[in-house]
């Protein structure tokens, strides 16, 4: 009796698919972060992103750079959204992600692509910088070039605290993104 108990128990332990935690909204993770923002007077940085996408991890690896993080830290939350994920790992994306990263003109960008915006979730800035060439912008993703970290202290400098000092610190960490260093 105790074996086909056993037995049975075993083959509904298998059988149940076990529920996967899921992967938050879009909105949800945007609410969590405005709300911590607002709790702590900062603004967010959303980063789309993808598990396959080596400059999304360069950038965050700058951004968690112990030169560098506090100073994210202290005037940023930071968030990511996952998209564009290859077919076997779909289930990573957040719903409703690829539709903000559309409605910010991102979509036709590449990743990592990252929005600013303040407590309130009013738009700040993007990833793009602007030319007089190209005022509609170019993605920078991970800044690495000295025209993409310039453009990225640009951004720093108008959505933060950061001092000249403090960007440059910044600056210093991010070139080392560039591939010729």
């Amino acid at each position: 009796m105790l074996r086909a108990f056993l037995s049975i128990a075993i083959c509904i332990a298998f059988l149940t698919p076990i529920r996967a935690q899921q992967t938050p909204t879009a909105d949800a993770v945007l609410k969590t972060a405005y709300k911590l923002a607002a709790r702590e007077h900062k603004n967010v940085i959303v980063i789309f992103h993808a598990s396959w996408c080596g400059w999304c991890h360069k950038l965050d690896s700058a951004i968690q750079d112990p030169v560098c993080k506090q100073l994210f830290n202290d005037n940023y939350v930071i968030t990511h959204l996952t998209v564009l994920e290859s077919p076997g790992k779909k289930q990573l994306e957040n719903a409703g992600a690829q539709e903000l990263l559309t409605k910010y003109k991102g979509d036709k960008e590449g990743i990592p692509f990252f929005l600013i915006f303040d407590a309130n979730g009013k738009f700040l800035a993007d990833s793009k910088y602007r030319t007089a060439a190209k005022p509609e912008g170019s993605n920078m993703g991970c800044p690495a070039t000295n025209d993409e970290v310039n453009a990225f202290l640009a951004v720093l400098k108008n959505t933060s605290n950061l001092k000249d000092d403090q960007l440059d610190i910044i600056a210093e960490r991010f070139k080392k993104n560039s591939p010729t260093s």
